[in-house]
């Protein structure tokens, strides 16, 4: 099949979100393309620009709000858009042997034909292009941070054949704009930026490893190893472990950024905005049920809000 004559009801991936904008009003030619790019599944592009809106804020908590920020913060959503779907592209090209052997997947755009892989690498470099011009109207620490996070995005796909935490290298790509982001607001790190960072890290442990429930059946029989292999049954009650250690490191980086600057009023709501998203993790719990796969895809979606409730709350601190 080709771009030119496919079609929505022939050509839609099968986990995209239903109806979605792709689907039903993008050129034909360019299905394929945003495809490949997830731009049909886009809570993906929400989960990598949430670390970086959380790094932003908290600096702009700690030092104050400068007009630049509102730069960063939109530089940041375009960014990650470009960059997720170019990681995705990468990701699709290096799993393009093992997506055809996989139900949910087989559908995707190169294992069915609808590109090849080497317009998939075209479409790779110009998405990552266009992310670098993004990237280079912020300072020296930021720009170096985000060319370093390149060698993350390179590694993670391959995780899954070598270890069963492939989770953990998806958090730490994922999760880099929250150092990057803070760079570009104060041009230096600190332990604050890092704490955030390992508390992103532990969050796309919690919610990858729901999302990786989908597929464990198929993963068993071509080898492919995650951390919902790993932890089996006791998924749950793991989990809860990687909440409360996401709440924790969240919690400390707030107090880490906030202890000295901000009124009383102000690190209260920042922490609430922590635990608020802690709440929003156990419901997800009580309604996981690992054996059902359209359950744990709406949870997973679900962790676009569990990530916004800290940068509401961070906000209205800036606000005060």
């Amino acid at each position: 099949m080709t771009a030119s004559d496919e079609t929505p009801e022939t050509a839609a991936v099968a986990d995209a979100v239903s109806g979605n904008w792709v689907d039903r009003l993008a050129p034909k030619a360019t299905r394929p393309y945003l495809r490949l790019s997830r731009a049909d599944r886009p809570v993906g592009t929400w989960l990598l620009l949430i670390p970086c809106w959380w790094g932003v804020l908290l600096a702009a908590a700690s030092t104050g709000w400068r007009w630049f920020d509102l730069w960063i913060i939109i530089g940041c959503a375009l960014g990650a858009w470009l960059m997720r779907g170019a990681g995705c592209t990468w990701n699709d090209i290096t799993d393009r042997d093992i997506d055809d052997k996989v139900a949910r997947t087989r559908s995707r755009p190169i294992p069915s034909g609808q590109v090849s892989v080497a317009q998939a690498a075209v479409w790779m470099g110009v998405q990552a292009l266009i992310a670098l011009a993004i990237l280079l109207t912020f300072n020296a620490t930021a720009i170096w941070l985000g060319v370093a996070s390149l060698g993350l995005v390179a590694i993670y796909p391959f995780a899954k054949r070598f270890t069963w935490w492939p989770q953990i290298f998806l958090g730490l790509a994922f999760n880099w704009g929250a150092l990057l982001a803070w760079a570009a607001h104060t041009g230096s790190l600190s332990l604050a930026p890092v704490f955030l960072y390992a508390a992103g890290i532990a969050w796309t442990i919690f919610y990858d490893t729901i999302y990786a429930h989908q597929d464990v059946e198929d993963d068993a029989l071509i080898g492919v190893k995650s951390t919902a292999r790993l932890f089996g049954d006791n998924s749950p009650a793991i989990l809860r472990l990687f909440l409360a250690l996401t709440i924790t490191l969240l919690t400390v980086a707030v107090i880490a950024a906030l202890i000295d600057p901000a009124s009383p009023l102000q690190l209260a709501l920042a922490v609430g905005g922590a635990w608020a998203m802690g709440w929003h993790m156990a419901w997800q719990l009580g309604q996981l049920d690992t054996a059902n796969p359209q359950t744990c895809l709406r949870l997973f979606r679900a962790n676009r809000d569990a990530g916004l409730l800290p940068v509401l709350f961070l906000a209205v601190v800036i606000l005060l």
